[in-house]
């Protein structure tokens, strides 16, 4: 443990550190490794992440695509774990990816590329609350298809809490709608009333989530009312009958919720400008927590598994929420579902208090550099409410709530949500990947946590699982497809992209003063300034180079001015 002293040593080196990269410090430093990771955890939410989408996995083939497509993910999101840790160690800032692909990228694309991550990170980060609090099903299963219902996510949960006490109620859109403002209005008073706080609530997440799969393992083990499985059931059960697909591709469908579970671990990147020496922490933190997360899937999932009830069961469920009704018949009892449940739901809130913050952190850090309208309100922070980012948590709430509405009109539309967030982090994360591979991982070499000769295939393996999960949010789970269950990700991923586009060209319409790009970096040698147009503002783009390499720098200087004109 660091004590006082060392702490203020750290924090003065990560705030040199930072201005050298171009920014100034703005937010108290307030978290080490352990509370960075438990928000890392807190985030990632296994319990909750498995079992609200439960019913896709068994859709997509049951026991064996549950267990081994968990470890499967866990495997391949590790190389990306890996991938992040590094860039994050050599930059580490609240800026996060967008700003890696700036330093990263050649000159002639640098500009766009960081416009294009940028909001692929807000977007993502907003998303993903969004499909926390209001959870999406890819395949809710409940005949007829054409009546199939959709709730959201910590809602959802109350909902199937409620129908475990009263089953004849069915929860109307506007009823769910109202649950989840109740959800949202609870992690914002967290973040923005109880910000210094938070590291502490990280910790009593850890705390309620390994106590959770304790208690939730040992009552499942014990009771099993429904009866126990073989372990030929839970290791080798394998039925792709009901998603309609081959069964090679009902797999990859059942692999859907464990890469959603694991898709925001880079999210806390956002928070690098909060912790004690980010360029240490961070990236153990990273690396740390999907083995982390992993392990406590397996311990997890494999009571449910060894207790499972029969599977037709529960895809008949009306809500198409199974969790409740699943619990309550392995338990034997209404009261037993419901505390289990409780668990589950505790989870969730943990993690929609986790997602808001880095969320908001990520909206803050892209306003900073003028990337937003109105960048000047919502780069504020304070002054009442010290190191919160209120304005930008209030836009990324607002914009929730809107979207929100769509659930009102079209449930088959919501469902998109979430895969717009899988799609959109993904990306972003795998951009400055695919830039450092593409340079031959020359900027890498000198990184604080290096992956050293493994660090191509590494990198090589994150970006094709990205791509890979990318098509496969894409796609629509069951076959054949209709107007509920076709998947809308893919159009409503192209309409953020366009609508991005569109803010960029008219900014670059409005005017053509010189604007602003991240920073580059600051050192003790020479400072060339080169202008450089992306965001927004009138303020120039700094560049160092060498003394012994000053006359290259002057020319090239002058040919980005003789450009420019």
């Amino acid at each position: 443990m660091m004590n006082f002293k060392d702490e203020v040593d750290v924090d003065a080196i990560a705030q040199a550190g930072l201005e050298k990269l171009g920014y100034k410090q703005e937010m108290t430093r307030s978290r080490g490794l352990v509370q960075i990771l438990f928000m890392t955890l807190a985030i990632m939410a296994v319990p909750f992440g498995l079992t609200t989408p439960i019913a896709t996995s068994l859709v997509g083939g049951g026991p064996a695509v549950i267990i081994w497509g968990w470890i499967l993910v866990a495997v391949l999101t590790q190389t990306l774990a890996f991938s992040l840790a590094e860039i994050c160690s050599k930059y580490p800032t609240s800026a996060g990816a967008y700003y890696w692909c700036y330093r990263l990228a050649s000159p002639r694309t640098r500009l766009i590329a960081s416009w294009i991550n940028g909001w692929l990170t807000v977007v993502g980060g907003w998303m993903v609350d969004l499909s926390c609090q209001i959870w999406y099903s890819f395949l809710c299963m409940s005949p007829p298809i054409s009546q199939r219902r959709i709730f959201p996510g910590t809602a959802q949960l109350i909902v199937a809490g409620a129908e475990i006490y009263y089953p004849e109620w069915n929860a109307t859109a506007s009823q769910t709608y109202m649950i989840f403002l109740g959800v949202t209005a609870i992690a914002g008073m967290f973040c923005i009333f109880f910000n210094r706080l938070l590291p502490t609530v990280d910790i009593l997440c850890a705390c309620w989530t390994g106590l959770g799969i304790i208690v939730i393992s040992v009552c499942l083990l014990a009771e099993a009312a429904a009866g126990r499985r073989p372990v030929s059931f839970v290791l080798g059960n394998f039925d792709p009958s009901l998603s309609g697909w081959t069964p090679g591709w009902s797999f990859f469908i059942g692999l859907l919720p464990p890469a959603y579970t694991f898709s925001a671990i880079g999210m806390i990147i956002n928070m690098a400008e909060e912790v004690h020496n980010p360029s240490k922490i961070l990236p153990k933190a990273i690396v740390s927590s999907v083995p982390i997360g992993a392990l406590s899937g397996v311990i997890f999932l494999l009571p449910i598994l060894f207790t499972l009830p029969d599977v037709a069961t529960l895809l008949q469920v009306s809500s198409g929420q199974p969790t409740g009704l699943m619990f309550t018949l392995i338990m034997g009892s209404r009261a037993g579902g419901f505390g289990l449940l409780f668990i589950i739901f505790g989870i969730g809130m943990f993690c929609s208090i986790s997602t808001s913050c880095a969320g908001s952190r990520a909206t803050w850090a892209f306003a900073r550099d003028k990337a937003i309208p109105f960048h000047r309100c919502f780069s504020k922070i304070g002054p009442y409410l010290e190191d919160v980012p209120a304005n930008a948590y209030a836009l990324s709430t607002v914009i929730q709530v809107l979207l929100g509405l769509v659930y009102l009109c079209s449930s088959a539309a919501f469902n998109a949500f979430a895969g717009v967030a899988v799609m959109c982090l993904g990306a972003s994360y795998a951009m400055p990947v695919a830039i450092s591979l593409m340079n031959g991982r020359r900027d890498m070499h000198d990184a604080p946590f290096n992956l050293g000769r493994f660090g191509t295939f590494i990198n090589a393996v994150a970006v094709l699982w990205i791509m890979f999960v990318t098509m496969l949010f894409s796609m629509p789970a069951v076959i054949p497809v209709t107007r509920w269950s076709m998947n809308y990700a893919s159009a409503v991923f192209v309409g953020f992209g366009v609508i991005s586009a569109v803010w960029y060209i008219i900014k670059d319409l409005r005017s053509r003063r010189k604007q602003q790009a991240p920073p580059a970096p600051r050192t003790l040698l020479r400072i060339e300034r080169i202008p450089s147009k992306i965001y927004g503002g009138d303020t120039i783009v700094k560049r160092w180079c060498s003394r012994s390499s000053c006359m290259v720098a002057l020319v090239f200087r002058s040919l980005m001015l003789l450009l420019e004109r």
